[in-house]
């Protein structure tokens, strides 16, 4: 496990900014696979509690052979802002948000995040994937000589009883239908702890420092 306070991924450039900002409709439905109580992701109350999961606070990962997990920290507050798992040479960086409890927030994100694209120089387009409405962006990102490329990434999210929980996939699951089978699966697989003390909607669920190794 480590500690990464640097915006070295492309995904990185496009969410800066934690929490997905407040939209004027306030009654968007839900965003979410049919089976989500079966599949996942899953809420805290879903899952046998005795299983060996990796405790960060507002989710837990479950250890898998190949894993590796870095918390992204913001560095003017020191506040763990994002969890990356690194998984069949891909990464999924993934944020817990609070969420109402009768709408969900995945609809006005996905308008957030394609304007940030485009308004950065990148292209976006929206399809359907194994987890719903996802976007597919080229985002502009810098190399070491300090000239400009393009990376792919893969915006998804899941609206959970009053939480949300976005996910950014770069790497080889961007373009290999078995990594990102393998990714979707890891996303599926992870349990968001929403809590019971209240929470403003879009407001990012507090993460912690995991108290067992993050390298399955």
């Amino acid at each position: 496990m480590s500690d990464d306070n640097t915006n070295e991924n492309a995904e990185d450039q496009v969410v800066e900014q934690s929490e997905p900002e407040a939209s004027d409709d306030a009654s968007a439905d839900k965003s979410a696979p049919d089976d989500r109580a079966q599949g996942g992701p899953f809420d805290a109350s879903e899952v046998n509690p005795v299983r060996p999961y990796i405790d960060l606070g507002g989710l837990k990962v479950l250890p898998r052979d190949g894993l590796n997990l870095r918390l992204e920290v913001e560095e003017k507050t020191k506040r763990i802002v994002a969890i990356g798992l690194d998984y069949v040479d891909s990464t999924l960086q993934v944020q817990p948000f609070a969420a109402p409890r009768s709408s969900g927030l995945w609809h006005e994100t996905r308008d957030q995040l394609r304007d940030q694209v485009r308004g950065q120089g990148g292209r976006v387009e929206e399809r359907e994937g194994a987890l719903g409405a996802e976007l597919l962006a080229e985002v502009p990102t810098g190399d070491a000589e300090g000239g400009k490329s393009m990376r792919l990434a893969r915006f998804v999210g899941v609206d959970g009883p009053r939480w949300f929980l976005r996910g950014v996939i770069g790497g080889k699951a961007t373009s290999d239908p078995d990594a990102a089978r393998q990714v979707e699966e890891l996303f599926r697989s992870l349990v968001v702890v929403r809590g019971q003390n209240p929470m403003p909607p879009r407001d990012l669920i507090p993460l912690k420092m995991p108290a067992s190794p993050g390298t399955a």
